[in-house]
C-alpha cells in the first residue's frame, strides 16, 4: 500500500510493533502498528490535531490495520537522559492542550478506573485515596483540552525538525492539571519523593496549575495504571510521597 522499504525494528515496546522504514523516494519514515488497547485508540486522531507541533508528524494512516506512517526523529535518544528534560516538558505541555473536541473523555475514563481499582488494587490506603479523588476531581474539572497522558522522559524524543518531539500519545479529553500526572511520577527523571515533588512543584507553578488537583490526579492515574504494570513498586512509592504531602 504504502510502498515501503523496511528496516531493522526499535525495541519492542508495550504500544506496538514498530519498524524502521523508506519510502519510495527515500524518505526515512517510522511504521508503528499498534496492539489493541482502550488509550491508545484515539493515537492517530491526536498526532493529526496536533500537525507536527511539538510532536511528530503522521504521514499517512490505516485504521483497519492499526497501522501508522510516521516521520522518524533521528538521532531519536530519549529526553530522559537530558540534563534540560523538565525544561522541555514544561515548554511542550502548552502547545499540546489543543482542541480536546472528538476525544474520549477524562470524566469517563475516570468511571472505569474506579471500577478497576475497586476490583484489582490491594493497598487499601492507596485504593481509597485513589476513589476520593475520583469522587472529587472528575465533574469539577476545568477547560477541557487535548492530554497527552503517557507523557514522560521516555516518549520523547531528540529529532531534527525540531530539538525534541513527542511519540506514543494516548490522548484523553480532561483538565490542565491531568497532564503532569505521567512526568510527576516519571522516575526515570529522578526516584525519590523529593524529585517527585519537585516535578510537582515546579510545572504546577510555571504553569499556572491547581497543585492539589494535580496531586490528586497524579495519585489517581498512578493507582489505576499499576495494575499489571511492570512498574508496581516505583508507582506506589510515588502514591506514597504524594499522599504523605498532602497529609502534612
Amino acid at each position: 500500500m504504502w510502498e515501503l522499504a523496511l528496516g531493522e525494528p526499535y525495541i519492542g515496546g508495550a504500544a506496538g510493533y514498530v519498524v524502521r522504514a523508506q519510502l519510495p523516494d527515500g524518505t526515512p519514515a517510522v511504521l508503528k502498528v499498534g496492539y489493541p488497547h482502550r488509550e491508545s485508540e484515539q493515537e492517530p486522531d491526536a498526532l493529526e490535531r496536533w500537525r507536527g507541533d511539538g510532536a511528530v508528524l503522521l504521514l499517512a494512516r490505516d485504521d483497519a490495520r492499526g497501522a501508522m506512517l510516521l516521520e522518524r526523529c533521528e538521532p531519536g535518544t530519549f529526553l530522559s537522559g537530558s540534563p534540560d528534560a523538565l525544561d522541555v516538558l514544561a515548554g511542550l505541555l502548552p502547545r499540546l492542550w489543543t482542541s480536546a473536541e472528538g476525544f474520549f473523555p477524562l470524566e469517563h475514563a475516570a468511571a472505569l478506573w474506579m471500577e478497576e481499582i475497586e476490583r484489582d488494587v490491594s493497598d487499601r490506603r492507596a485504593k481509597e485515596a485513589a476513589l476520593h479523588y475520583i469522587r472529587e476531581l472528575a465533574t469539577t474539572q476545568g477547560e477541557q483540552v487535548l492530554v497527552h497522558q503517557d507523557l514522560h522522559g521516555e516518549n520523547v524524543l531528540a529529532a531534527e525538525r525540531e530539538p525534541w518531539l513527542v511519540i506514543d500519545p494516548k490522548p484523553i479529553a480532561g483538565e490542565r492539571e491531568f497532564a503532569i500526572a505521567p512526568i510527576v511520577r516519571s522516575f526515570e527523571l529522578g526516584h525519590s519523593k523529593r524529585d517527585a515533588l519537585y516535578r510537582l512543584d515546579r510545572l504546577t507553578d510555571e504553569l499556572g496549575l491547581d497543585r492539589g488537583r494535580a496531586l490528586g490526579w497524579t495519585v489517581v492515574q498512578t493507582v489505576a495504571w499499576s495494575a499489571g504494570s511492570d512498574y508496581v513498586e516505583p508507582h506506589a512509592d510515588t502514591v506514597r510521597w504524594l499522599l504523605e504531602d498532602h497529609a502534612a
